[in-house]
């Protein structure tokens, strides 16, 4: 049976919609002092070797204890040039914060994602640039994605002083910060002002050119000495049942890119959304629609809640915005004419890790509104056909994983594109390994002792104690 309709009219600013704001709020002052003055400083802190990145977080806290937010924040901006929306967008609970030595006694750890988003507030309301770019080498490298891989790889090249072009498919940079990360975690215009920062540095980017449709890759190759591909995932994966082109389905990421951009007239109000999938963008999903108004939002997934690729404090937001949930089920098909009418299910049955779908168990859930978030494909075929670069099973890029280089010897590659899709920690700490793996090759040399802290974070190797400009500022 059909929902009935509701109104047509769309609210046209994010302020009609007060759940998207912000969700954690930033420190004030009191306390960034109070919450500094909690960390241990450990010599061997379990947490920089939880950051993919490397930061040296006693550090940069120490540094706020002594009232230095702006050395603060060189200090991660050092060793994570993202590190202004990682700060508000890396699962700290399973990373920095995760790992914190408070975690052994059963008490809160330190709040290192809320202090680092405090220190790089700092530098970013201040609109100051730390870093200079480096003497040319003579020496190009196209960098293919603007996504946080790319601009990683394109900050640490440039202040290596290498020539870096950017070609980017999409009118602006950032990647997923951009377009696919729920909109009260991480604003457009806080993705932009970073951006902003990395390219400062002189990258030249070319907005709306994909290469090998725009620019043929063989023409890369030739142009430039060293090529790096940050191009993250594809599309969506289909449901593959009948129905799946009527209106009112959408891709998962559309749908979030949609309330990125504002562009609500794009998502008709509904009275029933049903999101496919249970991973972190599923939860974007669901609780970007709750908070968007929608009065019943249901997550289906194939498997049980213990086997939930999403973090579990993702599950807790999701649950806490009154989102319902269908443990077990299988999509048949998309119900409706011409527009999403419900969603027709079956029961799914788990024996040794495998599904199985329970004979005579369909049943139908009415709805207006069906998300797709069940995963993206990789870009390894398009890949193949215009590189030939080795790919593993699943189409990701192999690489070494020790510098990233690709089959081809002038390719490097990393992020979502290597790795099948992790954290945007993970994308930046590719990017900076890719940068000084790809000066090493051009060059033949190693960077000067400038360079040494940041070069130090990408191995890990014990415990950083920051460049002298960051101690110094």
């Amino acid at each position: 049976m059909p929902i009935s309709p509701v109104s047509k009219k769309t609210p046209k600013t994010i302020a009609d919609f007060p759940g998207l704001q912000e969700l954690n709020p930033a420190m004030r002052p009191e306390e960034a002092r109070v919450e500094s003055n909690r960390c241990l400083t450990c010599f061997d802190a379990p947490c920089i070797a939880a950051c993919p990145t490397h930061i040296d977080i006693p550090l940069f806290i120490r540094q706020l204890q002594t009232a230095d937010p702006m050395g603060s924040a060189v200090t991660i901006l050092e060793a994570n040039p993202l590190g202004h929306s990682c700060a508000r967008v890396c699962p700290v609970e399973a990373l920095c914060e995760g790992s914190c030595v408070y975690q052994q006694w059963h008490e809160k750890p330190v709040e290192i994602g809320r202090l680092q988003r405090y220190a790089t507030d700092h530098l970013h309301d201040a609109r100051v640039q730390p870093f200079s770019a480096g003497k040319d080498i003579g020496k190009r490298v196209a960098v293919v994605g603007g996504g946080p891989s790319g601009l990683s790889c394109a900050a640490y090249l440039r202040r290596l002083g290498a020539a870096v072009t950017v070609f980017e498919a999409k009118p602006m940079a950032g990647g997923l910060n951009t377009y696919g990360i729920a909109e009260y975690k991480l604003s457009r215009p806080e993705v932009l002002d970073e951006v902003e920062l990395v390219l400062d540095l002189g990258a030249d980017v070319r907005f709306g050119k994909r290469v090998g449709k725009d620019i043929p890759f063989d023409r890369v190759l030739r142009e430039f000495d060293a090529v790096y591909l940050g191009v993250g995932l594809g599309p969506g994966h289909d449901l593959d049942v009948p129905g799946e082109h009527l209106s009112g389905v959408y891709e998962a990421l559309a749908f979030i890119e949609y309330i990125k951009h504002h562009d609500f007239g794009a998502i008709p109000p509904g009275r029933t959304t049903i999101c496919i999938g249970a991973g972190n963008t599923a939860v974007d999903v669901v609780t970007q629609a709750k908070r968007m108004g929608t009065p019943k939002v249901v997550m289906a997934y194939r498997r049980g809640p213990e086997e939930m690729p999403a973090y579990e404090y993702e599950y807790d937001l999701a649950k806490g915005d009154g989102v319902e949930f269908l443990w077990h089920v299988v999509p048949v098909k998309v119900l409706g004419k011409r527009s999403v009418e419900g969603m027709r299910f079956a029961r799914a049955a788990s024996k040794d890790g495998k599904l199985t779908v329970v004979k005579g168990s369909e049943f139908d859930v009415p709805c207006d509104r069906v998300v797709k978030a069940i995963g993206q494909q990789a870009h390894g075929a398009t890949l193949r056909k215009l590189s030939g670069l080795d790919l593993d099973a699943k189409g990701r890029v192999v690489v070494d994983p020790a510098t990233l280089r690709t089959s081809n010897k002038k390719v490097w590659a990393g992020g979502d594109a290597v790795n099948g899709g992790k954290e945007v920690v993970n994308a930046v700490a590719d990017g900076k390994r890719a940068a000084l793996s790809i000066y090493r090759a051009v060059t033949g040399k190693t960077p000067g002792p400038e360079h040494a802290y940041w070069i130090s974070t990408i191995e890990g190797r014990g415990k950083a104690h920051g460049s002298a400009k960051a101690l110094a500022y």
